[in-house]
C-alpha cells in the first residue's frame, strides 16, 4: 500500500481539505477530507469529480442518513404509536434534535452542514458514477455510546442532546473549528460533553476502522477503478491508517455493527421495586389498615401526580393529564408497560398529527416552542415527561412508605 499525501491551504473556510492517494491492490483510493461546514469543500468535491479521474464515489453516509438525504419528506412516513411501542421514541427525539442542531449551523453559517456530501451525491448522478455509502448506521452508533457509558452518564447525554441542541442560542466559534478539523456527529456530543474520552471510541475510532473496512471490501469487489472517498477531515488519518489493515473487512464491520447487550441485572431492578412496593403494602395493611391505606394514598398521589405533571408539562390534553393520573400509579407496578406508552397512545388517540405536523417537524424542532406546538414532536414530549414523572414519583413515593413503616 502506498501512500501519498496533499494539504490544501490552511484557509478558515478553504476548508483545510486534505488528501490522501492510497494504493489498495489494483484500485487507487484518494481520500478527501473535508470540512463540514465549508462551501469550498463542495466546490472542491465537484471539481474533483468534473476531472472525470474516477469510476466510483464513497461518501461518508450511512443507509438511513443517506435516504434522508434523498427523501426528506420520509418522517411524513413516521408511525409514531410503532415508535413508542419498540422502545426508540428518544431515538427520534435525539435525531430531531440533532438536525434542529445542524439546520441552527446552516442558518448561522449560510451553508448546510453536510452540502460536500450532497454535491458527491449529485455529482456521481450526474456522470453515472456508483455511490458507495461507508459510514455505519447512525442508530447502532449511538445504541454502542450509550452501551459505553454508565447509567448516569446516558442520562446526562440525552438530557443535554435535547437542551442544548434546541436552545437558539449561536453556535460558539469554537464549536465551529472543532466542525472545521472534523465530524458533525461528535462536535454535536461534544457541545455538552466535558470530556470526551468515554464518547472518542465508539463515535471517531470504530467509525475509522468501519469506514476502512468497507472501503477495502469496495476495493476487492471492483478491482482497478479509481475511486474518490468523500469524508471528513477528523477521520482522514485514521481511515487512511485502517487501509492497511490484514483481516477480513466483512468481519470487521459485522463486528462493528453488533450491539454489545444490555447488562441483565438493572432489567431486575423494577421488579424488585415492586416486590418493595407490594411487601410495604403488606406490612402497612397488618399492622393498621389505616396505615395501609394511607401509603396506597401515596403512592397513587405522587406517581400519579408527578406523571400528570409531566403530562401537564408537555402540553398534553386535558384527558392525557387525567390519564396519566390514573395510569402511572398502576403501569408502576407492571415493568412491562410504561406510563409513557399510555398516555403517548391517548394524545395520539385525542390529538391525531396532521399531515402538516409531520411536513413541519424537522422546521418546527429547530426552536424551543416548535417542540410543544407540533403535535408529532409535542407527543413525544408527552411519552418522555410522563415516563420520567412515573419513574421519580415511583421512587419518592417508595421512600415515602418506607419511612411511614419506621415511623
Amino acid at each position: 500500500m502506498s501512500v501519498v499525501e496533499n494539504t490544501a491551504p490552511d484557509d478558515a473556510d478553504k476548508a483545510s481539505t486534505l488528501i490522501r492517494e492510497i494504493q489498495l491492490g489494483e484500485t487507487k483510493i484518494t481520500l478527501l477530507g473535508t470540512a463540514h461546514v465549508s462551501r469550498t469543500s463542495a466546490e472542491e468535491v465537484e471539481a474533483l469529480l468534473d476531472s472525470k479521474q474516477y469510476e466510483a464515489v464513497a461518501i461518508e453516509l450511512c443507509p438511513s442518513r443517506f435516504d434522508a438525504l434523498n427523501n426528506p419528506d420520509r418522517l411524513a412516513e413516521l408511525d409514531l404509536m410503532q415508535v413508542v411501542r419498540q422502545g426508540k421514541a428518544a431515538m427520534v427525539m435525539a435525531n430531531l434534535a440533532m438536525a434542529a442542531y445542524q439546520q441552527r449551523l446552516g442558518e448561522q453559517l449560510g451553508i448546510e452542514p453536510g452540502a460536500e456530501m450532497r454535491m458527491a451525491v449529485s455529482q456521481a448522478d450526474v456522470h453515472g458514477l456508483p455511490v458507495v455509502l461507508i459510514d455505519r448506521e447512525i442508530g447502532v452508533t449511538l445504541k454502542r455510546t450509550a452501551r459505553s457509558l454508565s447509567w448516569w452518564r446516558r442520562a446526562v447525554l440525552f438530557t443535554g442532546l435535547i437542551t442544548s441542541l434546541i436552545s437558539r442560542e449561536e453556535v460558539s466559534e469554537e464549536d465551529i473549528e472543532h466542525l472545521k478539523e472534523g465530524d458533525v456527529l461528535e462536535t454535536t456530543f461534544a457541545e455538552f460533553a466535558h470530556d470526551r474520552e468515554d464518547l472518542f471510541q465508539p463515535l471517531i475510532a470504530e467509525r475509522d476502522r468501519y469506514m476502512a473496512a468497507k472501503l477495502r471490501a469496495a476495493a476487492a469487489e471492483h478491482p482497478g477503478r479509481s475511486m474518490l472517498a468523500v469524508v471528513g477531515a477528523g477521520h482522514l488519518k485514521g481511515i487512511a491508517m485502517h487501509l492497511g489493515d490484514t483481516d477480513d473487512p466483512a468481519e470487521t464491520a459485522k463486528l462493528l455493527d453488533s450491539v454489545p447487550p444490555k447488562t441483565k441485572w438493572p432489567k431486575a431492578i423494577p421488579w424488585i421495586i415492586v416486590a418493595l412496593v407490594f411487601t410495604g403494602f403488606y406490612m402497612g395493611f397488618s399492622r393498621n389498615p389505616d396505615l395501609g391505606w394511607q401509603m396506597v394514598r401515596d403512592w397513587v398521589l405522587i406517581n400519579g401526580g408527578l406523571s400528570a405533571l409531566g403530562a401537564l408539562l408537555a402540553a398534553a390534553h386535558p384527558l392525557t393529564v387525567v390519564t396519566a393520573f390514573l395510569a402511572a400509579p398502576i403501569t408502576s407496578l407492571n415493568p412491562t408497560i410504561g406510563a409513557g406508552m399510555v398516555t403517548a397512545a391517548a394524545e395520539l388517540w385525542l390529538r391525531k398529527p396532521r399531515v402538516g405536523d409531520f411536513g413541519r417537524l424537522r422546521q418546527d424542532t429547530t426552536e424551543l416552542k416548535g417542540w410543544w406546538r407540533n403535535r408529532v414532536s409535542r407527543t413525544l414530549l408527552v411519552f418522555l415527561l410522563s415516563t420520567l414523572g412515573s419513574a421519580a414519583g415511583t421512587y419518592l413515593a417508595g421512600f415515602l412508605i418506607y419511612d411511614r413503616l419506621n415511623s
